[in-house]
């Protein structure tokens, strides 16, 4: 006997001992085994396990028993009929316990046996299902809808099928007088409808129904909404309850559990179909809102869920702009929400001060969701929150987790609704939330300090008048505050957050603070020189430092400055970036006020900041030298220099970003800007193009072409300062650019420089100017051209009535620069002002209509963004006789339009949003598209199917190649659905859609790479809908990864193939994350095969790596 045999054979002796204890131990180790890949079981092995784990089942200790239970679906696939065959019987057993067991069973035997078996089990079960008056014992029927319910939990998406005969009988089991089996029916349809919503869509009326008949099944209770006290009818006379067994009495009462399953699968309900909120809201939110006085706390609770589940379902999804648009499907059920929330806040007023913690819990959860859902519409009804809030505050007879809930809730409300909603409230409000502040548990103290900090910034905001006075709060909040910033025996939260609220207090009430304010600011000094709170004092410092109540600092100044200076050295990287947006706070508000010799003691710090290893950092180290430059220049006269040559290194950097641009703009201006400037305008040019013009003609390794770019914007930025200067500037810049003395590298940084400074001065100059840019355009030099033609167009827009109609003119005259004086007219578009455009766009529309049809597609491509840019200058008048442009005959046209749309759409908000309704607008626009979806979908699915008619051959010599002129048609269309697939989920139909993504797994390759990106996708967005049909999306994964390439073909063909196997496999790690799919028998077969293959193996073991290192794959880049 091997010795995984032999362990095996003690395991199983070792489960038959008497102690509890061994038998759950070895169960547990002997499935442990089981799991090793490399444990293979004979027959005579297999059936000894399975025998003993049914034996487990009627084990007298019940954590035994539910481990056999689980256990009981492992891996044991040669033996699941056996397994079937033995536990069909059990759910006939009298004992109960027997029969809980095997339904269990049951239900993780049907996620992982093959289809056969699956069909077998379920005809049993419905065959066993008598109609609803045959005469059959309650408890056989019960125990079949639980059996029903349990495989509907575990594989319900294998139910689907069998839906048409399940559900109609269990509505009619539901009707029987039996409050267990209405229990096992309800619970029954919540699996179906979380598991297969699509195929409970014609149910749906029906299971809503029963659903709102039995939240309201309390044959206990007289509900009588009229009275304040709830009024329970019992019998009055003990005597005639003993002598009925029959008659109802509270302690076997089980209604409460069927209230509670219909409110599950209410929400079940709600979280399946989305589509149907409208219906919902005037259905079930209702009948949900009345049951908020339920009686039972567990079945409040699940009430209190559910109707939490309906605002979520509600919140306006991603892009959706309700300004800009007419009401939306969303739009109409905020509508109909807000009406309801006077309604939801009556029914809430009483649970608010009920005795339970876990009702008023629920009320906190519910009210929050409500505020986030509908900002601003509890405003009005802020007596009774304010009331509940209070009351819970109070508290102290149980857990402190109610009062930490009360204020997150609080401050959840002073982020939602308006200031003056809580104006009347604040005498009643405050006082318990400051005792909060007092509390000694540390959780209780770290909140309530947040919630002040938040009533500090939403009553007394600083861009907004003030219109309640703060004198009677004032002293006592900086009190209670400063208690707790004196301590030092506190938890680091409850340190932090005083210290920050605190910085809040000082900065927007610091001038009623009267002479508290000087040891305050001594106090934050303090934790200033403390390793444990500088960060948080540093922060609220800046806040004191950029109050607009212009505070004296100078108790302060001179000790603070060296300290913020040491702190540019810490490697901690969050330190230097607050202490540098302090310094820059501190500069700008007390200017002049600021020690010199300090100033001088930071700014040494400062030139070693400055470089490409942080770029944040050095923006705002670049921020903060501007503000010092104007508020003390004298103090840069030592460091100019060092900062100087570091910042132009910097700006030789290819990854310069964007801000870090803007802020050195901003210094160099400051420098020359200063009175006498700090360095000189002619030197400071000298030094910028130094590394353009000490290069050696046209020889040795160029600079970056986005250091051009960086080093133009800087020249336009020191020409914008010193305006006397512009012109002399730009004079030397034409003569450079016209010079051929001058290298590549000069002539691009003059017409670079010359499309940023803009209009050239005088009429002179400017017809010089347009002779070098259009000379300039005909260069042998590439890089040359490009930055001519961007100068033309730039100049241009600072130029139109000179230059648009030379421009347009050279556009005719020239048909061979055509392209790159088109690119300047798409750079005069952008940049010109709308207003200024519009006498010119007749002509401008009438010549890129001309070229539409041109041959060359980068040219039509160009004329597409053209065309966008001109219609956004007047969108009401030019988009109609845009539109019937795409009704023009004329292919290349339509095609030119069509494209032309992407440049209408931009990221912000804009006047033209409304008129493109009609229009696919996905990525950047969502909402214009979804309520068009239904028209939309129908077209874009057609467009994914494969087109025999536009399949052609084509003979290459001895070889015929196939050619599909429709691939890049339904590649656009599944790069649209990948994109509708992150912003327009919840209009879609994921099951139609799943239909067209399994299409594509089988089409040609690059169809194939998009849809395993969009199937990785959907097993995260939606994992329930492509559970249920796991095993079909599987055979077309394992037949790209076991491909082989033919034996001879290039190497392209096998980089191709490795491609699309890591594609395919990064599919088969993502379905592998839904929990339930390693159940499924061909998903694990598939596993098992993977694991086998060592190739296989180590791409999978790879993906897996990626990853974790990488979360994000799954995203796609669409161009």
């Amino acid at each position: 006997m091997s010795t995984a045999a032999f362990h095996i054979s003690s395991l199983l002796e070792k489960m038959t001992s008497s102690d509890k204890d061994f038998r759950f131990m070895a169960t547990s180790d002997l499935m442990s085994e089981l799991q090793k890949d490399s444990i293979q079981l004979d027959e005579d092995s297999e059936r000894k396990v399975v025998k003993m784990l049914l034996r487990l089942l009627e084990d007298k200790n019940g954590e035994v028993q539910n481990l056999a239970v689980k256990w009981l679906g492992a891996p044991l696939g040669a033996f699941h009929a056996s397994l079937l065959h033995c536990l069909l019987p059990q759910l006939s057993s009298p004992r109960l316990a027997v029969r809980k067991r095997a339904v269990g069973a049951l239900g993780h035997l049907a996620a992982v046996c093959s289809t056969d078996l699956f069909v077998e089990l379920a005809d049993h079960l419905l065959d066993r299902l008598p109609g609803p008056r045959a005469p059959t014992s309650p408890a056989a029927i019960r125990t079949l809808i639980q059996c029903l319910g349990s495989v509907g939990r575990q594989a319900g998406h294998r139910l689907g099928a069998h839906l048409d005969r399940v559900v109609p009988l269990v509505e009619d089991f539901c009707n029987l007088d039996d409050d267990e089996l209405r229990e096992s029916c309800l619970q029954a349809f919540e699996a179906f409808l979380r598991k297969c919503p699509k195929e409970m869509g014609p149910h749906m009326p029906n299971v809503t129904s029963l659903c709102l008949q039995y939240i309201k099944h309390d044959p206990n209770y007289n509900d009588d909404s009229d009275e304040d006290e709830e009024q329970m009818e019992t019998e009055d006379s003990e005597f005639s309850e003993q002598e009925s067994e029959d008659e109802y009495s509270d302690d076997d009462d089980m209604s409460w559990k069927v209230r509670r399953a219909a409110a599950k699968c209410i929400a079940a309900l709600i979280s399946s179909r989305p589509d149907l909120l409208p219906d919902f809201y005037c259905t079930l939110a209702p009948v949900l809102i009345r049951r908020f006085k339920e009686r039972e706390e567990n079945v409040k609770a699940d009430v209190f869920t559910a109707y939490i589940v309906l605002l979520r379902q509600t919140r306006p999804p991603k892009g959706w702009l309700e300004a800009m648009e007419e009401p939306t499907q969303t739009g109409s059920n905020l509508h109909m929400l807000r009406g309801q929330v006077p309604l939801v806040v009556k029914a809430l007023q009483r649970q608010l001060k009920d005795r339970s913690i876990r009702a008023r819990q629920g009320c906190f959860s519910l009210l929050t969701e409500l505020a986030g859902v509908l900002p601003g519409s509890l405003a009005e009804h802020m007596p009774v929150l304010v009331s509940g809030i209070i009351f819970s505050l109070a508290d102290r007879s149980g857990s402190s987790t109610i009062r930490m809930d009360a204020l997150a809730f609080l401050q959840g409300l002073l982020g939602t609704e308006p200031a003056e909603a809580f104006h009347p409230h604040l005498p009643t409000l405050l006082p318990p939330v400051m005792a909060c502040v007092a509390d000694p548990f540390y959780k209780i103290a770290a909140e309530a300090l947040v919630v002040l900090q938040e009533l500090v910034q939403a009553l007394w905001p600083l861009d907004r008048p003030r219109i309640l006075d703060p004198e009677p709060y004032v002293g006592e909040m900086s009190a209670v505050t400063l208690a707790r910033l004196r301590a030092t025996d506190l938890d680091q939260e409850v340190k932090e957050r005083a210290i920050s609220c605190m910085g809040h207090l000082v900065g927007h009430l610091g001038d009623r603070l009267g002479d508290e304010l000087e040891p305050i600011l001594l106090l934050l000094l303090d934790r200033l020189r403390n390793e444990i709170t500088r960060l948080p004092a540093v922060k609220a410092l800046t806040l004191v430092a950029v109050s607009p109540l212009q505070l004296d600092l100078q108790p302060i100044l001179a000790e603070a400055l060296p300290i913020l200076a040491s702190f540019l050295r810490k490697n901690q990287r969050a330190l230097r970036l607050a202490t540098l947006a302090a310094l820059d706070a501190l500069a700008q508000s007390q200017g002049l006020s600021l020690p010199p010799s300090a100033v001088q003691a930071v700014l040494a710090e400062l030139p070693a900041l400055v470089n490409e290893s942080d770029m944040h950092v050095a923006q705002l180290a670049v921020d903060f030298l501007a503000t010092v430059t104007q508020a003390q220049p004298a103090s840069l006269v030592e460091v100019s220099g060092p900062v100087l040559s570091e910042l132009l290194r910097l700006l030789r950097s290819p990854l310069l970003p964007a801000g870090v641009l803007a802020a050195a703009e901003g210094f160099l201006q400051a420098l020359v800007g200063t009175r006498p400037p700090c360095v000189d305008y002619v030197k400071l040019i000298s030094l910028l193009t130094a590394p353009v013009y000490e290069q050696a003609v046209d020889g040795g390794p160029g600079l970056h072409k986005q250091v051009f770019h960086s080093l133009a914007r800087c020249v336009a930025a020191l020409s914008a300062a010193c305006p006397q200067e512009a012109a002399s500037t730009a004079n030397r810049l034409v003569c450079d650019a016209r010079s051929p003395h001058s290298s590549t590298g000069v002539k691009v940084l003059a017409f670079l420089s010359l499309a940023e400074v803009g209009q050239v001065a005088g009429p002179g100059p400017q017809r010089e100017l347009k002779a070098v840019l259009l000379e300039a355009l005909g260069s042998s030099s590439e890089d040359v051209r490009a930055a001519a033609s961007y100068a033309l167009g730039r100049v241009g827009a600072g130029s139109l009535p000179d230059f648009l109609p030379f421009l347009l003119e050279q556009i005719e005259a020239e048909p061979r620069r055509q392209y790159l004086l088109l690119h300047s007219l798409r750079e005069a578009l952008g940049a010109a002002q709308p207003d200024s455009l519009k006498p010119y766009a007749e002509d401008i529309w009438a010549l890129l209509f001309r070229r539409c049809e041109g041959a060359e597609e980068g040219t039509r491509g160009v004329v597409a963004e053209c065309i966008g840019k001109l219609v956004l200058v007047n969108p009401s008048f030019l988009l109609p006789r845009f539109r019937k442009q795409l009704a023009a005959g004329r292919p290349h046209t339509r095609s030119t339009v069509i494209t032309a749309v992407k440049f209408l759409i931009s990221d912000q908000p804009h006047p033209i949003d409304p008129l493109l309704k009609s229009f696919i607008a996905v990525h950047n626009k969502p909402s214009l598209v979804r309520d068009l979806l239904d028209d939309i979908l129908p077209l874009l699915y057609q467009e994914t199917k494969i087109r025999r008619d536009l399949i052609r051959e084509v003979e290459m010599g001895p070889f015929k190649h196939t050619v599909d002129d429709g691939l890049d048609v339904r590649k656009a269309a599944f790069e649209c659905m990948y994109s509708l697939l992150e912003s327009c989920l919840g209009q879609l139909d994921i099951c139609e859609f799943l239909n067209h993504v399994e299409d594509g797994l089988k089409d040609h390759y690059d169809i194939r790479m998009l849809t395993f990106i969009m199937l990785a996708r959907l097993a995260t967005l939606c994992p329930a809908p492509v559970l249920q049909r796991v095993d079909r999306l599987i055979e077309p994964l394992r037949a790209t990864c076991t491909a082989k390439v033919k034996a001879g073909s290039v190497k392209q063909e096998f980089e191709k193939q490795d491609e699309l196997k890591r594609s395919a496999m990064r599919a088969v790690a993502a379905l592998l994350t839904i929990p339930e799919v390693g159940k499924s028998p061909i998903m694990a077969d598939f596993s098992s095969q993977i694991r086998s293959n060592p190739e296989l193996a180590a791409l999978f073991e790879s993906i897996q790596k990626d990853s974790a290192s990488a979360p994000s794959t799954d995203s796609m880049e669409l161009s």
